[in-house]
């Protein structure tokens, strides 16, 4: 069964940008929360830091990581693809 690579490249992409507004808001809502989760799934004690969210900071992660989805996902689909 072949993967059809651009339906998956932009599904992961649209996946991703929902992520990424989703954290956004959670970080907007929940600061400090949402400092001493990430610490955790780094391994990293945080608690000196603080977020710096701005609508540029937002846009631009918006697009960088929706496209380094829809990139890496058009990949593995193509790879997939070959390889069956």
């Amino acid at each position: 069964m072949n993967i059809n690579a651009n339906k998956f490249a932009g599904s992961s992409a649209i996946t991703f940008a929902l992520l990424w507004v989703l954290c956004s808001i959670v970080v907007i809502a929940l600061p400090y929360q949402s400092m001493g989760i990430m610490g955790s799934m780094v391994h990293s004690d945080m608690g000196g830091l603080q977020w710096n969210m701005h609508i540029g900071g937002l846009v631009v992660g918006l697009v960088a990581w929706s496209l380094s989805a829809g990139v890496t996902a058009w990949l593995i689909a193509t790879i997939y693809n070959k390889l069956l």
